[in-house]
């Protein structure tokens, strides 16, 4: 069975949470697309580990795969590997990375950022490098895995497209002398010979598995509306988020999916620019940040909150095709006396059920909403979906209703024992 897990909103919205609690299910699990740029957070007991590349699977020793279509931070990855080997978590013989992973180089980093702040409009770039690395990807410029771990290779390979980035960071202000630094060459070769021994063909590995009759899920980061195409331009990520995304970067047949999991939070957040229609700038939204936890994983920047936004939601279903949903955080919304859900918009006089295509016209959009009863109760030890408060089970059923996909799971807390299949 191959199945594909996305987020279907800003991010954030506890696909790393869900990925380990099914992981059971799975032989292996692969990450399809992004860097480091993405965070996601998992806690077993008391142990909380936060990590940005390496999927949820390794907690229950399932084999994990880094596919060709992420753009790679070595460090980050090598610093990861070494957070787990202390907590008493092997990695080796557990997690594989693709040969064409594109890597991030100091000099993405750098152009990253001088041109963030060269932007009167800013997007709210992570500045990991990560939009740069991909297009040297798309420019046939990168640097691959493979090429850090000969020296001969990488020296050449970086002689040959060092001349466009010293002009790209000179034609920015910055200073040129990183990308062709000596100490970080030597840096990147340790990398490189560090490794070596993790590097497969994550395609041939996933098909062989399916072939096989194993489970593979497919794990993407960020969320559907950051898609770069897709997404609400410009405010997006650099990379394809959506459910089509998976087989087009792991080199998977689209005929080899089985199912396309949904992950929803009961309300909507977003980390840095961009329009988010229902955004909550009130002692209510702070109430919900608080309760929520919303601070980004990889940033650490506060997560802008607002009721959910079903409009959104709608698209997010036409873009992936869920067959399931997961519903996460359902008990951030606990204390208040009212809920509200977004179920259409009001833009220039007209209402409309769907997002316009134009961010300029998002941005105008005012939301219509729906009110419920809020509930009191602390929910977060509720351990089946009919122990929960009526009011809050009349709210998971009328998203579900709406968005005309089944809700399987429903998450009270951040923990595994604190998710219930309904």
């Amino acid at each position: 069975m191959f199945t594909i897990i996305t987020g279907a909103q800003f991010g954030d919205e506890g696909k790393g949470k869900i990925v380990d609690l099914i992981s059971n299910e799975y032989d292996i699990i692969v990450r399809f697309q992004g860097g480091d740029n993405a965070g996601h957070t998992v806690q077993v007991g008391d142990s909380i580990y936060k990590l940005h590349l390496i999927p949820s699977g390794f907690l229950l020793n399932k084999k994990v795969l880094i596919g060709p279509g992420v753009v790679l931070n070595p460090k980050v990855l090598l610093d990861e590997i070494e957070m787990l080997k202390k907590s008493g978590i092997e990695i080796e013989g557990v997690i594989g990375i693709d040969a064409k992973l594109s890597v991030i180089m100091p000099y993405h980093i750098e152009l990253d950022s001088l041109r963030e702040e060269m932007r009167t409009e800013k997007i709210g770039t992570t500045k990991r490098g990560i939009g740069f690395a991909y297009i040297d990807k798309v420019a046939r410029d990168e640097i691959q895995i493979k090429d850090i771990t000969d020296e001969a290779t990488f020296r050449l390979r970086l002689g040959e497209i060092s001349e466009q980035k010293i002009s790209a960071i000179k034609s920015l202000n910055g200073d040129p002398s990183i990308v062709m630094d000596e100490k970080l060459i030597k840096e990147y070769l340790v990398f490189g010979e560090k490794l070596k021994n993790f590097i497969t063909d994550v395609s041939y590995d996933i098909n062989k598995a399916l072939e096989s009759g194993e489970n593979v899920l497919a794990e993407g980061a960020q969320g559907t509306h950051l898609d770069v195409i897709h997404g609400t331009q410009k405010f997006v990520t650099s990379s394809s988020t959506i459910a089509g995304s998976a087989c087009t970067n792991l080199g998977v047949g689209p005929t080899k999916v089985d199912k396309v999991i949904g992950i929803v939070k009961a309300y909507i957040t977003r980390v840095g620019e961009g329009p988010l229609p229902t955004e909550l700038l009130c002692e209510t939204g702070e109430q919900i940040q608080k309760a929520g936890g919303e601070f980004g994983t990889t940033t650490g920047r506060m997560r802008r909150c607002g009721w959910f936004d079903m409009p959104l939601i709608r698209k997010a279903i036409y873009l992936n095709g869920y067959t399931d949903i997961i519903l996460t955080k359902l008990d951030v919304l606990a204390g208040l006396d009212t809920i509200k859900i977004c179920t259409g918009y009001e833009l220039d006089g007209k209402t409309i059920e769907y997002p316009p295509e134009l961010v300029s016209e998002l941005m105008r959009c005012v939301p219509i909403y729906k009110e419920f009863s809020g509930f009191n109760e602390d929910i977060s030890e509720v351990k089946n979906y009919n122990s929960l408060p009526t009011s809050a089970k009349d709210y998971v059923e009328y998203l579900e209703n709406e968005m005309g996909v089944h809700i399987e799971y429903v998450s009270v807390g951040p923990k595994r024992e604190q998710t219930f299949k309904r």
